[in-house]
């Protein structure tokens, strides 16, 4: 009878691993903390609850690292995009996904695979028998993190994560404010009018510059080192670095037509995404906060089209804890001094919802070989999901490692064949077509060798 296969945490990237492994016909077990111990983030006991963003970013499987990486997990059979796509929103290029149905959708799914078993409960040390996978995530418990710190012998590396608030649509004033996409990007109408955007004069930006940079912010504990992932700034940050920072950013103009009066262009524009399906809830676009609760109230309703604005969620700040992976994992995925302990998902030091999943279908699939006694070909470096293994197992400078979005700077280089000299659209198109044909090279070989 094949050993089980014991999953710490129920994110993306634990399910995703967890699905993975079950559906190659191994036993698993899913250890999840929620709804028994909670975090301040969480507000379900449901596995993959999305809790930063509603959005998986671009879905351009031509162009972008982050869509190409998208296609590979569909190509792999992956639960969290099946669910995605099942669950998704309009947002012109992006996927963004109905955060509630989505992860219920997931829950639904693996506990009604007959190879999953869900175990509610904290896990707080490094277990030394069986085959585990730690996918923890950036909130893993204190009491865990605390085992994997006194294992490694190292001190824990950390950056910060904001998250943004989100808004009740009706409380939107739509008199100020419009629907479109920027660029008017999307194949429907629907999806050409994903975004709410709200328009700010030259001078009611100063203004919320202003009240941005004086506003009452969380604070940090003595001895904490505020280190942040550029991709989840908060503004109020963002604001510090410049005042025409988020003019360039987040609240940049550029693609937009207000039809409330055309003939001018606004100085700087929010942008709301919707959240769910109904419509009911929009979140600010890029607006990561540390702002103290009242402070945001204050400084949101600056925002024309949000005089008014009632509040679902505000944000808020976290610690995101995550291991030195080039020094401790092998590439396999496991940790070197204790080999029947792989680690997955952002623990790992990988950024974004698909980056995390991604790393918990390989870790799944991984595991899952080698408790059947078979062995996998390495990933190939030119795919997506290659190039970010070999990144946090190897590739990156342990001593300035960081967390990483999948990106093309992370994939060997073209030749001049694929477009290696060229443009950047036909680059991108080489790095495309070449990572499609080894990542489909690489199932085919794997599926073979199960048969």
């Amino acid at each position: 009878m094949t050993r089980e296969l014991h999953i710490v945490g129920g994110g993306m990237a634990g399910s995703e691993a967890a699905w993975q492994a079950a559906e190659l016909g191994v036993p698993v077990v899913l250890h999840e903390m929620r709804p028994e111990v909670g975090t301040f983030a969480h507000r379900t006991g449901h596995l993959a609850e999305m809790v930063c963003s509603n959005s998986f970013r671009s879905d351009d499987d031509e162009q972008n690292a982050v869509g190409l990486l998208h296609w590979e997990m569909r190509a792999a059979g992956s639960l969290i995009m099946e669910m995605a796509d099942r669950h998704r929103l309009p947002a012109g290029g992006a996927l963004a996904v109905d955060r509630d149905p989505f992860a219920e959708g997931v829950t639904a799914r693996l506990r009604a695979h007959p190879n999953v078993r869900v175990v509610p409960g904290e896990i707080t040390g490094l277990p030394t028998e069986g085959s585990w996978i730690v996918a923890t995530g950036p909130l893993t418990s204190g009491a865990l993190a605390a085992a994997i710190a006194a294992e490694t012998g190292q001190d824990s590396l950390a950056f910060f994560d904001a998250i943004a608030p989100i808004v009740y649509a009706e409380t939107i004033d739509m008199s100020v404010a419009w629907e479109q996409s920027r660029y008017d990007k999307g194949e429907t109408e629907e999806e050409r009018k994903a975004y709410i955007n709200c328009p700010m004069t030259k001078d009611e930006y100063e203004a919320f510059i202003d009240a941005l940079l004086a506003a009452d912010k969380t604070e940090f504990k003595p001895g904490e080192t505020a280190g942040y992932f550029d991709g989840c700034l908060p503004i109020e940050v963002m604001a510090e670095r410049g005042r025409e920072t988020l003019r360039h950013g987040p609240m940049k103009p550029v693609g937009l037509t207000n039809p409330h009066d055309p003939g001018r262009k606004p100085w700087a524009v929010v942008q709301l995404r919707r959240d769910n399906k109904l419509g009911t809830l929009y979140n600010i676009v890029g607006f990561q906060t540390k702002m103290k609760y009242g402070a945001q109230t204050d400084v949101f309703r600056m925002i024309p089209g949000l005089r008014e604005a009632s509040f679902a969620r505000l944000g808020g700040i976290h610690r995101n804890t995550f291991i030195n992976s080039p020094t401790l994992l092998d590439g396999q995925m496991r940790l070197r001094s204790r080999p029947n302990i792989r680690f997955a998902g952002q623990v790992t030091g990988v950024e974004g919802y698909v980056e995390s999943a991604a790393m918990g279908l390989l870790a799944g699939r991984l595991a899952a070989a080698e408790l059947l006694g078979r062995s996998l070909a390495p990933v190939p470096p030119t795919t997506a999901m290659g190039a970010l293994v070999h990144h946090i197992t190897g590739g990156a400078e342990a001593r300035t490692f960081q967390p990483m979005n999948v990106n093309f700077g992370l994939f060997p280089p073209l030749d001049e064949a694929r477009g290696g000299r060229r443009g950047r659209r036909e680059r991108y198109k080489g790095y495309t077509d070449r990572a499609k044909t080894d990542w489909q090279g690489w199932l085919g070989a794997a599926a073979r060798h199960a048969a």
